[in-house]
């Protein structure tokens, strides 16, 4: 393999696992909660989609739970 490929891989890596290390570092400095708008450097991170465990439920799953409480 080509040792020139692999340290530019390993250089790409390395800036990949800082930014990673910066993200952490500033999670765990802003732990407690905050009001007012987020930090210009969260609004940078991207989310996809729904948050785990906020899908509607299916309609037949829905009915049989209110039959079974109201039963």
């Amino acid at each position: 393999m080509d040792i020139n490929k692999m340290l530019a891989e390993l250089r790409l890596e390395r800036e990949h696992i800082e930014e990673a290390i910066m993200t952490l570092e500033r999670l765990a400095r802003g732990r407690g909660r905050r009001r007012g708008r987020p930090p210009a450097w969260m609004s940078q991170i991207k989310r996809r989609g729904r948050p785990p465990g906020s899908k509607n439920r299916p309609k037949n799953e829905a009915k049989g739970a209110a039959k079974s409480v109201a039963a």
